[in-house]
């Protein structure tokens, strides 16, 4: 769901020092082996040039952990070290969401989002496109922009036909994945390939533990992490939480509930600038104002938008406050546009998501068992079409997970509850692609080792990403100090409104934009 196009995805930094401690006295890597010290040196070009702080370098790892001697792939990680060595405790792995999404940068946007020079005291910040990703040992379908692929969100169903269309073309999208696999490299991106290749990268920058900051799908990959290597796992925060260790079938249809949660804090906005919007003078009419939308663009779409992505576009807005001023806008002008022409079809060319939506097919589909009965989705359609009226027939919709046929090599990480009391879960209560059921999900599985922080707060992302100072201070005290809350709720901010001139309100607005679970895109 983007026409966020042209914003960087997100976070990086810099500069090359020597690492602390020595792999001798690193426990053992997942797989086995040695993997070497990293050698840090320039990024690419397109990384430097939007994070000019990071230094960039290679962790070798097994593409089957399976078969720790056979093919080996190289994975770009990038690094901003301890601005403080003699506050440093060790190194905080990052990732941004997805599944798909590059963390190169992230280290160098933590830093300009705000986040607490003690945290960048203590830590070297570690970022990485995780396998399949990118720099590292990239897949790809061969998505293209005429394709009408419609990202990683299933595109809503008008009604039951709408549901049998969709199967088609699911199944055309696995098969079009299958026959790009030419190296049989997807059936081995997967949660669990990618949290053994954290504790790879751990031993490979010489840390008897590491530390770990996840959000969104990055929530499910910290979870597995820590389950799979509750020994070297540090102090571990899993941000906007999907509710497991994989973004599953259930995960997805509760981005249905999550727009229900979300919708009413932007109507309500809506409302108190009706004079200049003409959304509606209630939360009730821009409620209403969705619905006759949506409804007028299934019968009579513009050519710069239907029905199915004037839904998926306002979803994706109710990522934050920030956003409100350009859904609202966008709002406007569907509704002041008359009838149109459709214009000519654009030509065939590589979509710049294509990567994106692979490694996202390939994770979610790998990770987790997905139905394949095409009357299972046409029943959780017709049911969520009812119970979540705004978003459930795109959420519940069949995707190419039901059709594929490239793994999963092995069954979904289980929660393991028998570890260390290390796992802080943050979230907010009003939050479109990860709602609050998922942090209460995931804080039961890990009853023992981890403490729910609820934010009142309406985005997705709570630490450094959600101007929320008590969720600020919690996350700090535990990355810094270690201290682990109770189970805790923070107020709301006390801001009012919205201050878009503000340079840190901008940075969380572009970076919030494009990152996954966090990220819808369409072409």
């Amino acid at each position: 769901m983007n026409r966020r196009h042209g914003i960087r995805r997100g976070l990086a930094l810099t500069v090359t020092i020597g690492l602390l401690g020595s792999l001798a006295a690193a426990p053992a890597a997942a797989g086995g082996g040695s993997t070497g010290q990293v050698e840090w040196g320039a990024c690419p070009d397109p990384i430097a040039a939007a994070a000019p702080t990071v230094r960039c370098g290679t962790v070798t790892v097994p593409l089957d952990y399976r078969d720790p001697d056979g093919t080996r792939i190289d994975l770009m990680v990038s690094r901003i070290p301890s601005t403080n060595p003699e506050k440093r405790r060790g190194v905080l792995l990052l990732n941004p969401g997805g599944p798909g999404g590059s963390a190169l940068t992230m280290p160098h946007d933590l830093v300009n989002l705000g986040v607490p020079a003690s945290v960048t005291d203590a830590y070297d910040l570690i970022g990485m496109d995780p396998r399949g990703v990118g720099y590292s040992a990239r897949i790809d379908c061969g998505f293209t922009t005429d394709q009408g692929y419609p990202g990683n969100v299933p595109p809503w169903a008008e009604d039951d036909a709408a549901v049998l269309a969709q199967a088609a073309a699911a199944r055309a999208v696995a098969e079009q994945c299958a026959a790009h696999d030419t190296d049989g490299r997807m059936a081995h991106i997967s949660t669990a390939n990618t949290a053994r290749d954290l504790d790879r990268i751990r031993a490979a920058l010489g840390e008897r533990k590491a530390s770990f900051l996840g959000y969104s799908y990055g929530s499910a990959l910290g979870a597995a992490y820590a389950s799979m290597f509750p020994d070297t796992t540090d102090r571990v925060i899993i941000d906007s939480n999907a509710g497991d260790t994989a973004l599953t079938r259930a995960g997805v249809r509760r981005f249905g509930l999550g727009f229900e949660q979300a919708f009413p804090d932007f109507a309500r906005w809506a409302a108190a600038r009706h004079a200049s919007y003409g959304l509606g003078r209630t939360p009730e009419q821009v409620r209403a104002t969705y619905f006759a939308l949506a409804e007028r663009l299934d019968e009579q779409p513009l050519p710069f938008m239907n029905g199915r992505e004037f839904r998926v576009n306002t979803f994706a807005s109710l990522y934050g406050e920030s956003q409100y001023p350009a859904l609202a806008r966008a709002w406007q002008e569907v509704k002041g546009a008359g009838a149109v022409t459709a214009g000519a079809r654009a030509a065939a060319a590589p979509s710049p998501y294509s990567n994106f939506f692979t490694v996202f097919l390939a994770v979610t589909c790998n990770d987790s068992d997905w139905p394949s009965n095409v009357g299972g989705y046409r029943r959780s359609v017709a049911e969520d079409r009812e119970k979540y009226p705004m978003f459930g027939a795109a959420s519940a919709n069949i995707n190419p997970c039901a059709f594929w046929s490239l793994g999963p090599a092995e069954p979904q990480v289980a929660v393991n509850d028998d570890g260390p009391a290390n796992i802080l879960i943050l979230q907010n209560r009003r939050d479109a692609g990860t709602p609050l059921r998922g942090g209460q999900l995931i804080r039961a599985k890990f009853a023992h080792r981890s403490r729910l922080v609820t934010v009142d707060e309406n985005q997705h992302g709570v630490y450094v990403f959600d101007d929320n100072p008590c969720a600020l201070g919690v996350g700090t005290a535990w990355l810094v100090d270690g201290v682990l809350p109770p189970d805790t709720t923070c107020a709301a901010s006390a801001r009012s409104g919205l201050n878009l001139d503000r340079d840190g309100e901008q940075r969380r607005a572009e970076t919030l934009r494009t990152r996954p679970l966090g990220t819808v895109t369409t072409n």
